[in-house]
């Protein structure tokens, strides 16, 4: 993400908040084509085949739609976005010819728009033309609010996006923009067939057929789905470096557990690649020990963390809304509960004992890059501090049952989370902690591939929040915070009236906060702007609306048969799948 340097227009660009990045980005060489002999034609029948495991299923193969890693990874093995960062948060094309900057004309002086050149010759996966009318209508497609897209935080800056030419895409912001490079970039940004999806940019969206079947430009297409089992692809023909795809055929398969996806690749062989084997670190050190695969981390802005619900999920509104704002949670909404929970979870032992070398305990929601990490919070594991704010606000047994109480309402919550080693082991340690603080806690765990789904009827997802605390990892997928810190916003509480597709879980509402965010968006000078998102973060801790926990690195294992394999932490595992092949 660039931003404006406070002194003169010139120098506006060339910085990322961060000194990230990013001028080296402007000469990055369009890619081409080759002429070469094709691995497709020259490797073995046994080494053809590209196998990856995800112990969390696809559902949905629609990005815009998703809620989970799961359905990302898998709609990026054959949808691209304009371009995507790579783990040196520099900017790489995919659909672009280049990136935009001060001396290529892309980046306007004034920082009120962007315009992106594409590259010519590049066809769909069924073999229709892709030009600027597919990235103009996808913005038209994310925005519909009847379409209800859970990216659309990245866009909220823009104003209008038209095509000036088939090869030529210009997007226009509501104000001066610091974040130019949030939309149509990395996993959140993929690219979608006017085509295809035009009769479905409405409420009928989730009948589109291409949900399941998808039609990208990317390097493998789709040739069977089964929701909550297996995608199965094959190399695209009509992919621009078709001739330099090594495999035929790619398997993702989901479902089973972390444990069982480590050790097919770790230690039997049996899979090629195995995506956040969240099990035990001491675990993954010893099927590694086998010899037959290697564990990969990189960390980014990614945090395990508790999420504490404002509403009430036990009352309904008369259309049976739960968790819904017209409902205050009978103690959660207090700040003195919510802060004794803060008190109450031990993160030393859980990165200790769980996470090892692939965790780091800390205060903070927002743990990267480097230099968004506030020095302001701590945390302190101490459960007589606890017990004292409860006893403050009011929160006592007065019945002698073991579970404190208050004006007839017991300390009695759910929670929830997904179906994993770690996540069931911390589960029983902050239990134990809160238990021991007069809380009764009953233990929830969910199938991954419900919890995380998209679907607005499912009940148990994370966005629904039935709840009284949930936890899971999430955090932001690009350089810039700008849309993850967005997700805090009172605009972004998940409601029935949108489709429950927003992220903000807590529901969460504090106008000094959304100041704060507001300020940042059009904030155009790197510090002032880097202060604004350390203030909200640190605000966000100071009332105890997320417990942090474990700052987490994407981890996962690859074959040592597998070479190519290039994770960032901006972007889907699978965004560079094009350039895996055998060693």
């Amino acid at each position: 993400m660039t931003v404006f340097n406070k002194s003169t227009i010139s120098q506006i660009f060339p910085l990322l908040l961060i000194g990230l990045f990013f001028t080296a980005c402007s000469s990055q060489k369009p890619e081409s084509s080759t002429n070469k002999e094709s691995p497709l034609e020259t490797s073995s029948s046994s080494g053809d085949k590209l196998r990856l495991l995800y112990w969390q299923a696809p559902t949905i193969l629609n990005s815009h739609l998703s809620q989970g890693d799961k359905d990302l990874h898998a709609s990026r093995v054959t949808y691209e976005p304009l371009a995507s960062y790579d783990k040196q948060s520099k900017l790489i094309p995919f659909l672009a010819a280049e990136i935009p900057s001060l001396e290529n004309g892309g980046l306007a002086k004034d920082g009120k728009s962007v315009t992106w050149k594409l590259k010519q010759g590049i066809k769909w996966s069924d073999g229709q033309s892709f030009t600027a009318k597919d990235v103009v209508f996808t913005y038209k497609f994310i925005s519909n609010p009847a379409v209800a897209s859970t990216s659309m935080a990245y866009y909220e800056t823009v104003k209008n996006v038209e095509a000036v030419d088939d090869n030529t895409v210009k997007i226009t912001f509501k104000s001066a923009n610091p974040s130019w490079s949030l939309p149509f970039v990395g996993q959140n940004g993929l690219i979608l067939p006017r085509h295809i999806f035009e009769k479905y940019n409405g409420s009928n969206v989730r009948e589109a057929p291409a949900n399941l079947a998808p039609v990208g430009t990317g390097p493998y297409r789709v040739v069977e789905f089964k929701p909550g089992d297996i995608v199965i692809y094959e190399a695209n023909p009509f992919f621009r470096d078709a001739n330099q795809l090594f495999f035929k055929r790619v398997e993702l398969k989901g479902g089973g557990d972390a444990t069982s996806a480590a050790r097919a690749v770790l230690q039997t062989g049996d899979a090629d690649f195995v995506w956040n084997p969240q099990v035990e670190a001491s675990i993954l050190k010893q099927l590694e020990a086998a010899g037959k695969g290697k564990v990969d981390t990189v960390f980014g802005g990614y945090a395990e963390r508790i999420f504490l619900n404002q509403t009430d999920p036990n009352k309904a509104t008369k259309d049976g809304e739960r968790s819904s704002l017209q409902f205050p949670h009978p103690f959660l909404s207090d700040k003195k509960v919510r802060q004794a929970f803060n008190y109450a979870i031990d993160r030393d032992t859980i990165n200790r004992q769980l996470y090892g070398a692939t965790g780091r305990a800390t205060s903070n929601t927002l743990v990267g890059p480097d230099i968004y990490n506030s020095p302001n919070t701590k945390y302190e594991f101490d459960l007589k501090k606890a017990a004292a704010l409860l006893d403050e606000a009011g929160w006592k047994d007065s019945n002698g049952n073991g579970i404190r109480d208050k004006n007839g309402v017991e300390m009695s919550l759910v929670f929830q989370t997904a179906v994993n080693p770690l996540r069931q082991k911390t589960q029983e340690i902050i239990k134990q902690a809160l238990t021991s603080i007069g809380v009764k806690v009953e233990l929830k765990s969910i199938d991954p591939s419900i919890y995380f789904s998209s679907d607005p009827a499912n009940p148990d997802t994370v966005n629904h929040f039935y709840a009284d605390i949930q936890m899971f990892t999430n955090g932001n997928e690009n350089p810039d915070p700008g849309a993850y810190m967005k997700e805090w916003t009172c605009d972004e509480i998940p409601q029935k009236k949108n489709n429950w597709s927003r992220r903000n879980y807590s529901r969460y509402c504090n106008p000094e906060y959304d100041k704060l965010w507001k300020q940042s968006a059009t904030e155009l000078n790197p510090e002032k702007r880097r202060q604004l998102f350390i203030q909200m973060n640190d605000l966000l801790i100071k009332d105890a609306i997320v417990i942090p926990l474990v700052a987490r690195a994407k981890v996962n294992g690859s074959s040592n048969r597998l070479a190519g394999v290039d994770v960032t932490p901006w972007d889907a595992e699978t965004w560079n799948i094009k350039d895996w092949r055998r060693k």
